[in-house]
């Protein structure tokens, strides 16, 4: 009776799939559906690049991206950093490399598109995930001008000219896709007027940057998007939601009363990377639960 009951509740649970075949037929449909859906992973065959991808949003976006089928080539300043990251996603399974770089600095740069293009003959993907907030930034009119270049520095001239510098390699590939990380500050600067204001500005320019460079590179067959994250639970973000007035926005402004994770963004990344968005240019897409995203 028992074993009767079990086919039959597993037969109604794969019905939606199978319609009215056997629960033997259909769980040999089954099994060839994910053989299918297996090989056809969305970023199989592809080759990503990523800045700042040893922890937190930028590692989530790798380890996302390669168990959807792309080898991912992560990146830090830190060789330590990029070995820890390394060992962890290879014990997964999956299909990775490494090297320094300090996006901010142009050598570096160009070692991480050389060296990739040495590898792999060139790349599909390119995830420009840098930022700092040195200090801990406050008021606008409070930050000194080393400050400011630091932050423009890293924020916004290294991921634009990262990009640059990759086109030629990237052009030649067919399904190019370049993904900028911004942040909801970009749009909404005056949530963090108290403590961070020099780096929403550069964020905001992120956002521009994105629709610029959709409208000239999509001739060329490349697409341009960013993602504007909420207040994600990582180590940089831990240093913003310890501060009383950023919790405060969070409570009275963002509809799931919550931050987000690194892996809700990854999700995003790995979706504009795909086919699956293959009719989106130039969007910058926000990812805060809610927040308010209007300039």
């Amino acid at each position: 009776m028992l074993l009767k009951t079990t086919v039959l509740l597993s037969h109604r649970a794969l019905a939606p799939f199978c319609g009215t075949s056997s629960t033997i037929q259909c769980a040999k449909q089954l099994s060839t559906y994910a053989e299918i859906a297996r090989q056809r992973r969305s970023l199989q065959g592809r080759v990503a690049v990523l800045t700042a991808s040893t922890e937190g949003i930028g590692f989530a976006m790798a380890q996302r991206m390669a168990l959807d089928g792309a080898h991912v080539v992560i990146s830090s300043r830190n060789q330590e950093n990029v070995d820890a990251a390394l060992e962890k996603l290879k014990s997964q399974g999956f299909s990775a490399s490494g090297m320094v770089c300090h996006a901010g600095v142009k050598e570096d740069r160009e070692k991480l598109i050389a060296k990739t293009v040495a590898d792999f003959g060139g790349f599909d993907i390119l995830v420009s995930n840098v930022a700092v907030n040195p200090g801990g930034g406050g008021r606008l009119m409070k930050c000194t001008e080393d400050v400011w270049d630091k932050i423009f520095s890293v924020n916004f001239k290294s991921g634009f000219f990262l990009a640059k510098e990759a086109l030629p390699y990237m052009e030649k590939r067919g399904k190019a896709s370049i993904i900028f990380n911004s942040s909801i500050v970009g749009f909404i600067p005056n949530y963090a007027i108290e403590f961070m204001g020099a780096y929403a500005l550069s964020k905001t320019a992120l956002l521009a940057l994105t629709k610029l460079m959709a409208i000239e590179l999509g001739p060329r067959g490349i697409r341009v998007n960013c993602i504007a994250p909420g207040l994600v639970d990582t180590r940089f973000g831990a240093a913003i939601a310890s501060d009383e007035r950023a919790q405060q926005v969070i409570q009275r402004n963002c509809p799931l009363q919550r931050n987000g994770t690194p892996e809700e963004m990854a999700g995003l990344a790995s979706f504009l990377a795909s086919d699956d968005s293959s009719y989106i240019t130039g969007s910058n897409i926000v990812a805060a639960g809610g927040l308010h995203s209007s300039l």
